[in-house]
């Protein structure tokens, strides 16, 4: 992947400890993305989630769904970016397992649609072929 494509992780507004894509593996400007994260087993988080079995949170895995998201909207070359990107809202979002530390998400967005300061996107995680989560997200300005 070239540098300027995994410096629109850069324009997220998330600090590098709470972004959840370690790198993007394919593009399509403003249309869909997928990306990586690996589940070290350092993310403070997974101390009390769980103790004794420490496995992924489900709210986590929605918000890397809405971090590529926002990867997608931020690059559409036919848009502005939108200045202050927050999620706004999630739809049928559905969890369907979990993973220890050591395991490495794919995480894929693909546009739905945009009105105005508003954007849709339908997102799933994947560990291997299992689908662990996924979501429709909308970012706002």
């Amino acid at each position: 992947m070239s540098e300027d494509i995994n410096d629109a992780l850069a324009a997220l507004p998330h600090g590098p400890s709470f972004r959840f894509i370690d790198k993007l593996i394919e593009l399509d400007p403003g249309k869909s993305a997928k990306g990586e994260y690996l589940v070290r087993g350092d993310e403070a988080f997974l101390e009390g989630h769980f103790p004794d079995n420490p496995m992924m949170p489900g709210v986590i895995l929605i918000e890397a769904i809405a971090q590529l998201a926002g990867v997608v909207l931020q690059t559409d070359p036919n848009e502005e970016p939108f200045e202050s990107l927050r999620l706004t809202a999630v739809d049928r979002a559905r969890i369907l397992g979990a993973i220890p530390p050591g395991e490495t998400l794919i995480i894929e967005a693909e546009f739905s649609a945009r009105m105005g300061q508003l954007g849709v996107l339908n997102g799933k995680v994947f560990c291997g072929d299992d689908i662990l989560a996924q979501a429709r997200v909308t970012l706002s300005a």
